[in-house]
């Protein structure tokens, strides 16, 4: 893959989840210039997210029936046309439906991942999933300043305007930038749709690295929903404004997540999990001073949310680099299962955590992070004790079909680049 097919594969990561978290920053103006209720511009954000994980789940897989190319340039100029619709919707009714549509259709992101994977040599795919995610990362920071920034001055209408021109000209650039490649599978919609959980049951690595994302995504989301509690609560009283301020700290993770991916590609992702969940396990002790409250817990709150968002997102490069060595041919399906399975643990963390902040306060959302992160690092040593050979002959070889190692290494070995015969009559 050449760096610029890399820097544009880069930018359609950015724009495509840059689209999901912009209307965030300005959901307030939308209300006031259709003159609304404040909540009402809320549901333009839920629509937007409902979407997305809607398009996860019913359009992702396609990325195994379809060339990734023509795919991704289809997928860019719906939500071109959708963040139009948005930007000249004269009432919210119709402004709910565009953010459906452009939440459904903006889920580029997630299949540029299996084409970069299928793009680049198995030794590279660590350090290249690490700079899409770190172009991910940014896309998501930056929307929201500069759609809440356009918005100020120019209304609400003006950054979906921008972000429509930005996804139509991304998809001309793509159509003349990125290679073509087949298509894996012809397999009929349904029984794309239904793959992913054959896919879970199938595959071990795919279940354990869906357990490990779903752990550590929770206890993330657990933090974020209850940060904004703590800090406009009595132990600090700030503003709103100081939980945006704060999530800026993500931003290092750009910088992480290039390194992280190099280290996968040497080490393999298990070690690198291993190190992502002790960093979990920290960012929990760290977070839990921040119940002290003065200067010392707000710096305990930033250097905790820090550790936690690099471990997070350095972890995902381990798992997606795991997940997309396993079936060359169903990376799509895979992804769909892998994704669908982060976000249940997103959302079931955020309500965990507002219950838990409820009976517990901040240290109990601390301890359900180390909990969740525990359990994941459980699940992650008991997987590692499973890849040592059960049986060796005399001569100190294994015996014929047992597992010398973990599949998981993040690499397809010689020979084994593509699934099994009877695998892809499976998948087929």
């Amino acid at each position: 893959m050449s760096r610029r097919v890399l820097a544009i594969l880069t930018v359609a990561c950015a724009v495509a989840v840059g689209n999901v978290y912009f209307p965030q920053a300005v959901a307030p103006l939308v209300a006031a210039g259709l003159h609304l209720p404040p909540d009402a511009g809320a549901l333009v954000v839920t629509a937007t997210q409902a979407g997305y994980t809607a398009g996860i789940v019913l359009l992702v897989p396609l990325g195994d029936r379809f060339p990734h190319r023509t795919f991704l340039v289809v997928l860019l100029a719906l939500t071109g046309l959708g963040l139009l619709a948005a930007g000249c919707a004269p009432a919210l009714p119709p402004l709910v439906a565009a953010s459906a549509l452009v939440g459904l259709t903006t889920v580029g992101a997630q299949v540029v991942g299996p084409l970069a994977a299928g793009l680049v040599a198995a030794d590279r795919r660590g350090a290249v999933l690490g700079t899409l995610l770190s172009g991910s990362t940014g896309g998501m920071l930056l929307a929201r300043t500069f759609s809440g920034t356009l918005g100020e001055w120019l209304g609400w209408r003006a950054p979906y305007l921008v972000a429509a021109a930005l996804a139509l000209l991304l998809s001309a650039g793509l159509a003349v930038t990125v290679p073509v490649t087949p298509a894996s599978t012809h397999r009929r919609y349904p029984a794309l749709l239904a793959e992913p959980l054959r896919l879970l049951r199938a595959e071990p690595d795919l279940r354990r690295s869906c357990v490990y994302q779903a752990a550590v995504f929770a206890g993330f989301s657990a933090v974020w929903t209850c940060l904004a509690l703590l800090l406009t609560g009595p132990a600090y009283g700030l503003g709103a404004q100081a939980v945006g301020m704060l999530a800026l700290v993500g931003a290092a993770t750009m910088l992480c997540t290039p390194v992280a991916g190099r280290l996968v590609d040497r080490l393999g992702p298990d070690p690198v999990n291993l190190v992502c969940m002790l960093g979990v396990l920290l960012s929990a002790a760290v977070l839990a001073a921040g119940s002290l409250g003065g200067t010392a817990g707000l710096a305990a709150l930033t250097l905790g949310t820090l550790l936690l968002d690099v471990a997070m997102q350095s972890g995902m490069v381990a798992n997606q680099a795991r997940v997309y060595a396993l079936r060359p041919d169903a990376r799509g399906r895979l992804n769909t299962a892998y994704m669908t399975c982060a976000y249940l643990g997103g959302s079931a963390g955020s309500w965990l955590g507002v219950r838990v902040w409820g009976a517990a306060g901040w240290r109990g959302v601390c301890a359900l992070v180390a909990l969740l992160a525990t359990l994941a690092l459980t699940r992650h040593l008991l997987a590692r004790a499973r890849c040592r050979p059960r049986r060796r002959r005399r001569t100190g070889r294994p015996r014929a079909g047992a597992r010398v190692a973990c599949s998981g290494t993040g690499r397809e070995p010689a020979g084994t680049g593509s699934p099994s015969s009877t695998h892809r009559r499976a998948l087929r």
